[in-house]
């Protein structure tokens, strides 16, 4: 295969005399293009928030519903926003408006793993979607989910990239002391997959697994889980029949090398990674397991969120704007290039591109397309909330009685997330919860404890 022909080369298209897109004759229309369509964004917001401003400054020039709706009758709504810009200074309100009120704190740390999962997060900075909202934010690489944990709780960061699960764990005093945190938006779903060391590609049933060495992200993740319900499903008690063990995601690969461990139920870009290095191949995508399932989120103390509101808005709503970017099938090549350097996550381009586009290499000798492999979609669903304690309440992890959608309202902030998304171009559901199949077993999240109870393999209470 040539180097024009090699799907996975990233500069193809410039040695081509195009973009980096593909989509553009060179880099400078590529770059134009890109300054028109953030632009249009903007505008596009600004109209919108135009007509709440000229509503509300109608209602105060006739109080009463009747002389109001008279007046634009009779002379028509354009007419009428036309006449009152005259005196008023309707474009610069619009303007405040949609700024919101003043930042209580411009300059934020944010702590991120460096992981395809907190690519929101981490392009924010490098891509302006920080700065377009009034923010300097530093986003901070670190080297594990229990220093992001401590170090966002002691206020040394402001917000963080957390697992999905954490600020439940967080807010009821699992693993840690209790302190209210919550989910504004969700990161990622899909995204991980399990791997095995390639020693191992002739033993890919799982219920010949027994006696393998298993890594994890943290204790409290969807990895966690998501492994347990898959070797639970084979008939292999995870707490009996194999070792797991929590291992930080940037050391997967070398324990995978070093034979530490057997594989690991990981976070990307660590499984495209292993077959990069040709140490392990993906036995299957977690997308196979539950689709659509969370994975990472956007976390805040409940403090931060009350005590300093315009910050918080303005930091939530640039994440759910690179969100709905990253959302976007064209704009991943991009973004890969963005997240790339050694500051964010350190990978080789090609690796990030096989991930965020869904073509890439399996470790088997196979190219596989599968182009939701990772998505991005900011809705905290109260339903993912409710389904991460049950399986907390499954492996013991908590026990009693527990306020499944009291919990969940209090920390997957729906309703935030909800204004914003519409404020980004996306469309939120409508309601907060919804059923959804793990494995083909039905979840209903009205009845959590049934669920629970239908497991045959769990630990024991």
């Amino acid at each position: 295969m040539s180097t024009f022909d090699n799907p996975f080369d990233p500069d193809r298209s410039l040695r081509a005399g195009g973009c980096s897109c593909g989509q553009h004759t060179g880099e400078a229309e590529h770059q134009a293009a890109a300054r028109l369509q953030t632009q249009a964004s903007i505008e596009s917001e600004l109209k919108c928030y135009e007509g709440v401003v000229a509503s509300a400054v109608m209602r105060a020039m006739f109080p009463q519903d009747l002389a109001r709706r008279s007046f634009l009758k009779s002379v028509g709504a354009a007419t009428a926003v036309a006449a009152v810009s005259q005196f008023f200074p309707l474009q610069a309100a619009t303007e405040a408006f949609a700024q919101g009120g003043p930042l209580e704190k411009k300059d934020l740390k944010v702590g991120f793993i460096p992981i395809t999962c907190a690519t929101p997060i981490i392009m924010a900075a490098p891509m302006g979607f920080y700065a377009k909202n009034g923010l300097n934010v530093e986003v901070i690489k670190t080297a594990g989910w229990a220093v992001i944990r401590d170090k966002t709780m002691n206020k040394e960061y402001d917000a963080a990239h957390m697992l999905a699960p954490m600020p439940l764990a967080i807010t009821m005093g699992v693993g840690s002391n209790p302190q209210p945190y919550t989910i504004p938006a969700i990161e990622n779903i899909n995204g991980q997959a399990i791997t095995l060391s390639v020693k191992h590609k002739d033993r890919r049933n799982p219920k010949d697994w027994k006696g393998f060495k298993f890594a994890v992200p943290f204790d409290y993740s969807i990895h966690n889980y998501l492994l347990r319900y898959y070797l639970a499903e084979a008939g292999i008690d995870p707490d009996v029949d194999v070792q797991i063990r929590a291992v930080p995601p940037p050391e997967m690969v070398a324990n995978l090398r070093a034979d530490n461990i057997d594989g690991f139920l990981g976070p990307d870009p660590m499984n495209q990674r292993a077959v990069y290095d040709g140490v392990g191949f993906i036995h299957i995508l977690t997308k196979d397991i539950w689709e659509g399932h969370p994975c990472c989120a956007f976390a805040a103390s409940k403090e931060f969120v009350t005590s300093m509101p315009n910050t918080y808005g303005a930091l939530l709503k640039s994440i759910i704007e690179a969100t709905a970017f990253a959302h976007k099938a064209e704009n991943r090549k991009q973004i890969a290039e963005a997240i790339a350097p050694a500051n964010y996550l350190n990978q080789p381009q090609i690796v990030l591109e096989q991930i965020l586009t869904g073509t890439y290499a399996d470790g088997l000798g196979n190219i596989v397309n599968q182009p939701n492999r990772v998505d991005f979609d900011p809705f905290p669903w109260q339903s993912f909330a409710i389904w991460i304690m049950t399986q907390m309440k499954r492996w013991g992890q908590v026990k009693g009685d527990i306020d499944y959608a009291g919990v969940a309202s209090q920390v997957y902030l729906a309703t935030d997330a909800t204004r914003l998304m519409k404020e980004a171009g996306l469309t939120p559901p409508t309601t907060t919860t919804k059923s959804f199949s793990v494995m083909g077993k039905i979840f209903d999240p009205a009845k959590p404890e049934e669920y629970l109870n239908s497991f045959k393999i769990r630990k024991a209470s």
